[in-house]
């Protein structure tokens, strides 16, 4: 597997406290000092400031009702993975690393495990509550949205759950609700990694133990939410991201491991019987859009809650618009273009140069530039992305160029459809009812009833932006005219007199015959 030529030194951040110091003598962190209300003006604040991809982590020291001397837990922290310099810092690299370099250090990453150890006693011991002593509510949970339907707990955590026949944990990133004292209903879909548990789990007629892992190292937030095959559990990844072992200890009431330094830590049971289900929603979804619906969901009943000594809450703003994207969408853009560059070459489709979704939506719509050698070779590229198991809720709509366009540039890829896409000659391609979110607001209600089918289902399409090899080579064998570009020849004598020429101010050269 090709990967990047830019060497990496693993990061050991040691826990959230310090990766929040490394933030900080990196600039990258915003401390707010001021009162802020955890009841919609917390996720306002994150959203009017985080931008797309150029704003600041937040580490909240001043929340209401949350910062008097008898305060629990009187800090927040917040997009950490909110810019790619920070996903740099967390891979051990560079801050001003790119983002197509990024992708391609992320494809080893992925490919790479060190397995977690087990150690006897950890800070997130220090404290544990039980029994009629939990209270969720003694953190400062927001209401991040105006809309939503309460306070989420579960918007960033590491969600906790084992393969009951394999025993191999995994940790995904799902939203849960305050519902009660001990009570979070969540988002549960049978066609996610922890669904299938529950499946296994509801067959015998038992509950699915499940831990919360609430504020670790970033390792733990990217690969939560990264499409990491069912028969790999995630604290493997995360030894590989951070090139050391993660220290696992033993959960009080459920038979699960979590990171030993971890911040909290909320453990419990979901039932798999429906009377137990619990009102949950509506919510600010990955989507950008509120999932509007509110309905009894599974619901986890707490059993214990352990911490450090002055915790620090770690939670997120979903749902990505124009100007202020936030985390879940930049990480995504790096682990799923990732993770689709390496099921196109485990399916053995030649000529892949490069893999990019955007993250304004996630990685749902993907472009894929290609060395295009033989015809139909963009559809066998759709048919692999849409026959992998990381498609569930990604890759939407998959647009294949030539080599020549640049995934990472929306101007290149819209230049490329305007000129190279022929509708009526089989360049667009609509692959209907197949799996998919049903949180996308497009959907039709029914359709998105994820109780009902264990999943949405979406038409996915593929636009084929290349160069259509059935037409007959023209113009010195090529079947397309030249672009207007001028020949690097050209650039170069024009780039040896530039300092002549009499510019100045803000006047830059745009183009170059190294591009």
């Amino acid at each position: 597997m090709s990967g990047s030529d830019i060497k990496r030194t693993p990061a050991v951040f040691g826990d959230l406290r310090g990766w929040i110091d490394a933030l900080r003598d990196g600039d990258e962190l915003a401390e707010i000092t001021g009162e802020v209300d955890w009841d919609v003006e917390l996720g306002n604040i994150i959203r009017m400031m985080q931008g797309s991809g150029d704003g600041p982590a937040f580490l909240f020291n001043n929340i209401k009702d949350y910062n008097g001397p008898d305060a629990l837990c009187s800090r927040m922290f917040t997009g950490g993975h909110a810019s790619y310099s920070r996903i740099a810092m967390m891979f051990g690299l560079a801050p001003d690393t790119p983002a197509r370099e990024l992708v391609r250090i992320c494809r080893t990453i992925f490919q790479e495990r060190i397995e977690p150890r087990n150690v006897n006693d950890g800070p997130v011991k220090d404290n544990i509550i039980m029994g009629d002593d939990i209270d969720l509510l003694k953190f400062p949970i927001p209401k991040w949205n105006a809309l939503d339907g309460g306070r989420y707990a579960l918007t960033y955590a590491g969600c906790v759950t084992k393969d009951p026949d394999s025993g191999i944990h995994n940790v995904g990133i799902y939203r849960g609700m305050v519902g009660g004292p001990a009570e979070i209903p969540v988002l549960l879909w049978r066609a996610q990694h922890w669904g299938g548990h529950f499946s296994k789990h509801q067959q015998s007629g038992e509950e699915m133990p499940v831990a919360y892992v609430i504020g670790w190292e970033p390792s733990l937030g990217f690969t939560a939410g990264a499409p990491v095959p069912r028969a790999i559990s995630e604290y493997d990844v995360m030894g590989a991201i951070r090139g050391e072992p993660v220290d696992l200890i033993d959960c009080e009431t459920v038979p699960l491991k979590v990171p030993a330094n971890a911040e909290i830590v909320i453990e419990g049971w979901i039932s798999t019987d429906p009377a137990t289900f619990t009102e949950e929603g509506p919510y600010a979804e990955f989507t950008g859009f509120y999932a509007p619906e509110r309905s009894k969901k599974h619901t986890t009943r707490v059993t214990a809650i352990t911490h450090r000594t002055d915790p620090i809450y770690r939670g997120t703003v979903e749902g990505a618009i124009p100007g202020s994207i936030g985390e879940n969408p930049i990480m995504s853009s790096i682990h799923r273009s990732a993770v689709a560059w390496n099921a196109l070459e485990s399916a053995g489709v030649p000529g892949v140069v490069d893999v990019f979704g955007h993250p304004i939506q996630a990685a749902v719509n993907l472009n894929v530039s290609i060395e295009q050698t033989y015809r139909g070779q963009a559809k066998q590229v759709a048919a692999a992305l849409w026959g992998d198991s990381s498609s569930h809720v990604r890759y939407k709509h998959v647009t294949v160029v030539d080599a020549d366009i640049d995934v990472h540039d929306y101007e290149a890829v819209d230049w490329a459809v305007a000129w190279r896409v022929a509708a009526g000659e089989g360049d667009i391609v609509i692959y209907p009812a197949n799996w998919g979110a049903g949180l996308d607001p497009s959907v039709r209600r029914r359709d998105a009833n994820v109780h009902l089918f264990g999943t949405g289902k979406w038409a996915r399409v593929l636009t084929d932006a290349t160069i259509n090899l059935d037409y007959e080579p023209e113009r010195n064998g090529d079947r397309y005219p030249p672009t207007v570009r001028p020949s690097p020849e050209d650039m170069k004598r024009v780039e040896a007199r530039w300092d002549t020429l009499g510019m100045k101010g803000k006047w830059k050269q745009r183009l170059s015959s190294s591009d």
